[in-house]
C-alpha cells in the first residue's frame, strides 16, 4: 500500500523555493520536495517572494534617490 505524502511545512516550501531559484539544489531534495509540496504553495509562495522583491527596489531607490 503507498503511503499519502507529508504534509509540508511553510517554511520547507519557502525554502525549497528559495533554493530553487538560486539554482542550488541536490537533485534527491529536488524528488522529495516535488513529491510533498503542493502546486498552490510554490504559487503562493512565488507570489509573495515577488511583492517582497518589488518592495526591496521600490526601498532601494527610494534609499539613493
Amino acid at each position: 500500500m503507498t503511503q499519502p505524502p507529508k504534509q509540508v511545512s511553510r517554511w520547507r516550501s519557502i525554502q525549497a523555493m528559495g533554493w530553487a531559484l538560486l539554482g542550488v539544489r541536490k537533485g534527491s531534495e529536488w524528488h522529495k520536495d516535488s513529491a510533498q509540496i503542493k502546486p498552490l504553495q510554490i504559487v503562493a509562495v512565488g507570489i509573495v517572494a515577488i511583492f517582497v522583491f518589488v518592495l526591496l527596489l521600490i526601498g532601494l531607490v527610494n534609499w539613493v534617490v
